[in-house]
């Protein structure tokens, strides 16, 4: 039984500024269904009850983006449903008995995510809404992973578990790091909650600039990362130390124009630089500084190492939910790389789809420069930040479950900026950078800005003032003053 979901197709005019139009209702209750870790046995099939809403709306919300209702299809739509028909092909070919319950599961969670944000998250108010949410939703897990941290259980998980009928995530137990217990909270694993955590720390800090105050932004940007931090993951940390890494790179380099090529042009002389000086590829390397340990090194060195023998012996169909090939030593099944893992299960196909999906979606928002808009040019930045710091943390980690949905929204929920039309704010004057590190557009040579100490409210968002102060040498000379003849 499916729910048809109509909304009216939204003008991508120039907007004035970020309005109090909240989050979309379908949107708002997809988030909460990832946060909330409720699960129930129909028979053979596990239902948690974000699949439940998106076996309800994601195919009336696939039909609508096909139609055009929600923008132009895009190719990076083909290529999503590309890839998760591509998952239906490679289970059949592999494991057929589970062809259906795997499609419906991992390819609604997948497909269903990217559909809620592509219909719902299509203007700035929108995404500042989710901003919001997002941070809200932060907080207040932030005591329960600091009671996780010194208890070992997380105490919602707990309270679930105690209820009838309903079944919720198992609680996971694993070796303490720097003394504390891993914080899970609501999701299956840790690392889950790193992970959603530490989206929270750019959405915050450039996203909201100019929506909230600064003590607001570095504050929620702080517990963000606190939270990210509880996790204990180096997935979770590495994303936020990338996204924490590309914000000081653009408020140091903010006068030059061309200094994202510069910082591409320094990736690729020090890989290089690695190659030819070190003992170790490249990617030992880096895996030796994304991890907690020399031993995790080690071990996804040889994942990686033996997930490509796989991948190269299996390039068509991949090997579906088969077990992999590896040293007898190798305990355990799991890959701590999510890219890797597409490639294995559904072969080359499968993994171009959605990487080529991810890298195009990321390159089109990027292009944009929004110059003249300052509102869509921090929610740009920090989507672009975001998307940037997953796709290393995603070489490092694997995603599953409501995770795994909950990233291809937040991917989803940034492509609206591909086509958005700028409004522009020079007439009334640039925004203030004041030494903020989030805000290092070019171009604010024209003059002086200094924020104005009020502020207006516009249903119930914030925005400060600001005001031009033009250089006395480029203010235009009054005419003298002739006196009038009596």
């Amino acid at each position: 039984m499916t729910m048809a979901v109509n909304m009216p197709r939204p003008a991508m005019t120039s907007h004035q500024g970020v309005s109090g139009v909240g989050l979309p209702w379908p949107a708002l209750l997809y988030l909460l269904c990832v946060v909330l870790p409720l699960w129930m046995n129909l028979g053979p099939i596990k239902l948690s009850v974000l699949r439940i809403l998106l076996l309800a709306i994601t195919v009336p919300l696939l039909v609508q983006v096909l139609m055009g209702r929600f923008g132009r299809v895009m190719a990076i739509d083909l290529l999503m449903i590309a890839h998760t028909i591509w998952i239906g092909v490679a289970l059949y070919v592999n494991n057929p008995g589970q062809m259906v319950t795997q499609v419906g599961s991992v390819g609604l969670e997948f497909l269903g995510g990217y559909l809620v944000a592509r219909a719902y998250v299509r203007t700035p108010e929108a995404f500042i809404a989710l901003c919001r949410w997002i941070l809200l939703i932060v907080v207040l897990l932030l005591p329960f992973a600091l009671i996780e941290t010194q208890t070992g259980y997380p105490p919602l998980v707990q309270i679930l578990k105690a209820l009838p009928v309903i079944d919720t995530v198992p609680i996971v137990h694993q070796e303490k790091r720097m003394g504390l217990d891993r914080a899970q909270v609501v999701f299956v694993h840790p690392i889950h909650f790193g992970l959603f955590c530490s989206i929270s720390v750019a959405l915050v800090f450039v996203a909201l600039k100019d929506v909230v105050s600064t003590p607001v932004r570095w504050g929620g940007a702080i517990l963000s990362g606190m939270a990210g931090f509880l996790a204990l993951s180096s997935g979770a940390l590495l994303a936020i130390a990338l996204q924490v890494a590309l914000i000081g790179w653009a408020s140091l380099f903010h006068r030059i124009r061309w200094r994202w090529w510069l910082l591409v042009g320094l990736f690729a002389m020090a890989w290089v630089a690695i190659d030819l000086l070190s003992n170790r590829s490249p990617m030992r390397v880096f895996m030796s500084y994304a991890t907690f340990s020399a031993h995790n090194a080690y071990w996804r060195s040889i994942i990686f190492e033996w997930g490509m023998k796989s991948v190269w012996a299996h390039p068509l169909y991949g090997i579906g939910l088969n077990d992999w090939v590896r040293p007898d030593f190798m305990f355990s099944g799991s890959m701590d790389n999510f890219w890797l893992v597409m490639a294995v299960r559904y072969g080359i196909p499968g993994f171009l789809c959605v990487a080529g999906a991810y890298v195009l979606g990321v390159f089109q928002v990027m292009r944009r420069s929004f110059d003249e808009d300052a509102t869509l040019r921090h929610i740009r930045r920090a989507w672009v930040f975001i998307m940037l710091g997953l796709a290393f943390t995603l070489a490092t980690v694997h995603v599953w479950a409501t995770i795994y949905s909950f990233v291809f929204f937040m991917f989803g929920a940034g492509l609206w900026l591909a086509g958005a039309t700028p409004r522009d704010d020079r007439s009334h004057g640039d925004t203030a950078t004041d030494g903020d590190p989030s805000d290092a557009s070019p171009g604010h040579a024209r003059g002086r800005v200094r924020a104005g100490a009020t502020s207006t409210s516009r249903n119930g968002l914030q925005f400060r003032r600001f005001e031009t102060v033009t250089p006395a040498h480029r203010r235009p000379r009054e005419a003298p003053s002739v006196p009038e003849h009596p």
